[in-house]
């Protein structure tokens, strides 16, 4: 019912706007007739009526572009008519109206909706044969979102040739509606594609009020959230826009790069506005509607204000279009009907088939014409003649003429097109889009014959295929590709930092060291090196870290070994020449039989130093340092043992008789070595048995380095062996200094107190240098503080004794032992 009172509407209204003229260039008898809606004029402001009347068109703007396409209708019908295999014995006919205004203009609609001037009431749509069988257009998608919803009720084909709005592929309120251009979605996409080419990411969109742009900003907003790019500056100009003031903003926000993704004055005027306002090299990506615009490729200046790359439909000449604008424009100044309407005066003429601007158009003008939408034109004609062929079942020589031919049916066949044309597969997918066949252009204003370069292609038939010919561009000031992106790119070794208004735009941030950044795989995040590596700061990649222990082959553990193996023999040494001359005084007064497990001792340490090299293990962490102390507190003991005798014999014998007597009579030497040696093995065991050192990675005290160790232990078990040590030493220090004075042959006790000296600060050495660093040295100083301490023992206490034995006999003797004794004990008397 709704539909059928917009019906009676229609009608009453259809009287107000009956079409008084016609004109040769708008109208063509044939048996079928094409409804061809062309914006001749443009009326960007028309006036605002108080009654329905027709708006004038002829009073607004004159577009020649819109005529040449025009022109290619009546060339293609004309073409058609000519064929004797498309549509035999059948001819083809038009209804052209000047549809300058979006929203007022409404005759043309009527009149080809109407039958016979008038609108019957219907019944039964699906019978309902209209005026014309299609309607070629219009041009722009404003227009045609006001006026598709009166063809889509009757199912009449709206076969369009330049509007790209994605809302049109809505087949749910669109299910008439094909076109010969591709959607918006498409022109988008290889926008898309130009920027990732270049690797731009900081964007303008700018675009005029209308439902062209704000379809295209849209799917702008969806393409970018997915392919990294961001949306810098927005602008929707109209006529009243301060153009100026949006290019200042551009060139406040660093913007480079620039898509108009519009037509007409909206882009004449700021392309204009940024020639006057010396806007310099920036790069501009025009979209369909203006991409091939000859008018302003012309502009003086426009060569300053950058490159300019258009989208367009690939190149296709149309065979005998020239020849056919040549022939009428031959006879144009005797042809009277272009102008005005047979049997009226200008004053009368008010219906919109009235072009006073066609005789004044030259062929050469219209030629030089933007050719962008002119083969769109043509294939919508053929997709027309097509369908008719197969709606008429025609073969070769005629169609049948008795097939009622209804929207609908037509409809249908067109929707199975598939053919080639010029070159091209003219196909329609379920939205009633073609296959997509787009050039790059870019543009060499103010130059001679080539204005327009094709630099790149896109296509999607038969598959998706996109490329640009780099090497076709010829950049400003250095030839490298202007910069586009929000900030510029880190350097190597720098992280990306997230700015929170713009995902495009970071700061950069040199990565720490022990860290990489994999630009390929994640530019805003340092990586850590894996446990084994290691880097400097600002690095890209990680090394491996190197593995340090005491090795056999290095210098210096070769000359510690050496050492360690030259006193084993000079233990050994010391212990046969010792055993050689057992019984002679030195060797007594040395300790006797204390002396050779003092040497043994010495010895056993020793060969526990071998365990401080090569890759560290459990049985080498154990025994370098259970050796040592064990054998090394055995030996002090001894060393104890024998200052606190020496002591007792020469100071407290005398003093305390009865206790020297009883630690004569009990071995009281051994006891205490006994003592001490059980105590120091059982802490010994229990610190290789309970919580036993092991192998350690240390990965903190270098990064470069992964120091290979040993652990220490339970701890409180290493102090107890090491308190037991350190106590042991200070009695040996201690009872030495008491016997200082003592006679010279029996002046062990100096000995003993350099040895422990050297032991102090070996260990002193040790220990400061273990504070300060953690290299791999440190365990050699380690290995060195014992050899040390071993080595102090030895060279002051057993080899001065050597060295009488073998070089100074007379002083081992008897009585020369005796001669000492009794000085001393003269000249303690004296005093």
């Amino acid at each position: 019912m709704r539909w059928f009172a917009l019906y009676v509407v229609l009608l009453d209204v259809a009287n107000w706007f009956k079409i008084p003229c016609s004109a040769s260039e708008f109208s063509l008898q044939g048996d079928y007739l094409l409804g061809g809606l062309f914006s001749l004029n443009i009326a960007l402001k028309p006036e605002l009526q108080s009654h329905p009347v027709t708006l004038e068109c002829r009073r607004y703007h004159f577009d020649e572009e819109s005529y040449q396409m025009f022109q290619v209708m009546r060339f293609a019908v004309e073409e058609i008519n000519n064929s004797t295999t498309l549509l035999p014995n059948v001819s083809l006919g038009y209804e052209i109206f000047n549809h300058c205004s979006d929203t007022l203009n409404f005759p043309s609609v009527f009149s080809f909706l109407s039958q016979n001037g008038s609108f019957p009431i219907q019944r039964n749509f699906n019978k309902y044969q209209p005026n014309v069988i299609t309607v070629i257009g219009p041009y722009d998608s404003t227009t045609t979102i006001t006026v598709a919803p009166f063809f889509m009720m009757d199912l009449i084909p709206m076969v369009n040739y330049g509007s790209s709005s994605y809302d049109l592929s809505n087949k749910l309120l669109y299910p008439s509606f094909l076109r010969t251009v591709p959607s918006n979605k498409d022109l988008i996409d290889i926008i898309i594609r130009i920027i990732k080419w270049f690797r731009w990411n900081w964007v303008a969109f700018i675009g005029s009020q209308d439902d062209y742009s704000q379809d295209g900003l849209s799917l702008f907003y969806q393409y970018i959230r997915e392919n990294g790019i961001c949306l810098a500056y927005q602008g929707m100009l109209s006529l009243e826009s301060d153009y100026y003031a949006t290019l200042k903003t551009i060139e406040k926000l660093k913007i480079n790069i620039i898509v108009v993704f519009s037509s007409g004055v909206i882009v004449e005027n700021l392309v204009r506005a940024a020639i006057n306002h010396n806007i310099r090299d920036k790069v501009w990506i025009a979209s369909e509607g203006w991409s091939m615009n000859k008018k302003l490729s012309q502009e003086p200046g426009i060569q300053n204000i950058g490159k300019i790359f258009g989208i367009t439909e690939q190149f296709t000449s149309l065979p005998g279009f020239d020849q056919f604008i040549n022939k009428t424009r031959k006879y144009s100044d005797d042809d009277e009907e272009c102008s005005g309407c047979e049997g009226q005066s200008s004053q009368e003429k008010t219906c919109n088939q009235v072009c006073d601007n066609c005789t004044k158009l030259s062929s050469e003008e219209i030629l030089n014409e933007s050719p962008t939408f002119s083969f769109p034109v043509y294939a919508a004609i053929y997709s027309v003649a097509h369908a008719l062929h197969n709606v008429l079942r025609c073969d070769s020589n005629c169609c049948n003429k008795n097939v009622a031919v209804y929207p609908f049916m037509l409809l249908k066949e067109v929707k199975k097109l598939n053919f080639s044309l010029n070159g091209h597969q003219i196909k329609y997918d379920i939205n009633g889009d073609p296959p997509v066949s787009y050039a790059v252009v870019l543009w060499h204003p103010n130059t001679g014959s080539q204005v327009f370069e094709v630099v790149g292609t896109y296509a999607t038939y038969p598959e998706i295929a996109f490329t640009i010919n780099s090497s076709l561009i010829l950049w400003n000031n250095d030839g490298s590709v202007p910069f586009g992106n929000c900030s510029v790119e880190c350097k190597e070794g720098f992280q990306r930092e997230k700015d929170r208004n713009h995902e495009c735009c970071f700061r950069c941030k040199i990565c720490p060291s022990n860290t990489y950044i994999n630009y390929t795989r994640d530019p805003y995040t340092c990586v850590p090196c894996s446990t084994d590596e290691w880097s400097e700061e600002g690095s890209i990649a990680c090394q491996r870290r190197e593995i340090m222990y005491l090795s056999f082959t290095d210098p210096l553990s070769v000359l510690l070994l050496v050492s360690a193996a030259c006193l084993v023999l000079l233990c050994s040494a010391i212990t046969i020449l010792f055993s050689y001359n057992y019984n002679t005084p030195v060797v007594k007064s040395a300790g006797g039989s204390m002396c050779f497990l003092m040497l043994v001792s010495l010895i056993m340490s020793s060969i526990g130093l071998f365990f401080f090299f090569g890759q560290p293990m459990v049985i080498q962490c154990v025994f370098r340092n259970v050796m040592f102390c064990f054998f090394y507190s055995v030996c002090l003991s001894c060393l104890a043992v024998r200052s606190f005798q020496i002591f007792c014999v020469f100071k407290m014998a005398t003093k305390f008789p009865e206790a020297y007597k009883c630690w004569v009579k009990h071995n009281g030497q051994w006891l205490v070595i006994t003592i001490v040696s059980v105590f120091q093995f059982i802490l010994c065991v229990l610190w290789g048995t309970f919580r036993t050192p092991a192998p350690t990675r240390d990965e903190s005290s270098y990064a470069d380095q992964i120091i290979l160790g040993c652990s220490r232990g339970n701890l409180g078990v290493l102090l107890a062996v090491v308190f037991l040590v350190a106590l042991l030493s200070f009695l040996c220090f201690f009872f030495s200094y008491m016997c200082a004075d003592l006679p010279k042959n029996y002046n062990e006790a100096k000995s003993i107190t350099f040895s422990i000296l050297f032991f102090y600060i070996s260990w002193c050495l040790y220990f400061t240098a273990n504070m300060i660093s953690q290299a791999v040295y440190i365990q050699l100083l380690y290995a060195l503080a014992q050899l040390s301490s071993l080595y102090a023992i030895l060279l002051s206490y057993f080899i001065p004794k050597s060295y009488i034995i073998v070089f100074q006999p007379k002083k081992n003797t008897q009585a020369y032992f005796q001669t000492s004794i009794q000085n001393y004990t003269q000249n303690i008397s004296r005093t």
